[in-house]
């Protein structure tokens, strides 16, 4: 029964890799689409999120089944509930990821950017890149230290963020209302895509202490409402 068990507990977390390595795959083809308008790709990413909602789905399943039949405790039954938290994590950063993908499409065949923010999302995106590079390796390998720097990761991309706002509101802000609302809600694709991210590695350090640090320590954050950008 316990082989059962651990064989079972595998799978689930060879489940939440191929999650996490599919969404990094889906915010770096998203980011091709929107600053090149590549409609081709843009399409891609939103048809490929329906194998990352499989993939969720797949961990739920398993996960209730465990619970049913194993009844886990103590450290089984904390593994159990943090692949339930990583992969609704998870399932979230590919959302945004297609978000981003939709939005390139709706101004295809143009750009959806303009040409002074693409160094800008060209950043948010190589730090978008490098966290979710990062939680594939923590699920893979769990490493306290690397989940660790994943909050470092985060400032970075909330520095940029402000700095995309500061081009937004800026009086010289040349394109209209329409272009700056798509680059705020852009913004924040991103912004969320990272945190989210960073939730499921500290998931994952608590999945290796057994300690939840509270938010003014850099713990898990209060639920947000549901919005289009969660």
């Amino acid at each position: 029964m316990r082989d059962e068990f651990q064989a079972d507990l595998n799978t689930v977390n060879q489940l939440l890799v191929e999650m996490a390595e599919a969404v990094r795959a889906a915010m770096s083809k998203a980011t091709h689409a929107l600053l090149t308008a590549d409609k081709d790709a843009a399409t891609e990413v939103l048809a490929d999120d329906a194998v990352v909602d499989q993939l969720y789905l797949r961990v739920e399943e398993l996960v209730c089944d465990l619970l049913a039949r194993q009844a886990p405790v103590a450290t089984d039954l904390r593994t159990v509930v943090t692949a339930l938290h990583v992969a609704a994590d998870l399932e979230r950063m590919g959302d945004l990821a297609d978000h981003v993908a939709k939005t390139a499409l709706r101004r295809h065949p143009l750009p959806a950017v303009p040409a002074e923010l693409r160094g800008a999302f060209g950043d948010m995106a190589e730090v978008a890149d490098r966290i979710a590079q990062k939680i594939a390796v923590v699920l893979s390998k769990p490493d306290v230290q690397l989940a660790a720097e994943l909050d470092q990761d985060d400032d970075a991309m909330d520095n940029l963020h402000r700095e995309l706002f500061v081009i937004l509101l800026d009086d010289a802000w040349p394109y209209g209302v329409e272009t700056g609302i798509d680059g705020a809600l852009l913004g924040r694709f991103y912004e969320r895509f990272a945190d989210h991210a960073v939730n499921a590695g500290r998931r994952v350090v608590y999945l290796i202490t057994g300690e939840i640090a509270r938010e003014a320590a850099g713990g898990f954050p209060p639920p947000e409402p549901t919005d289009p950008a969660a």
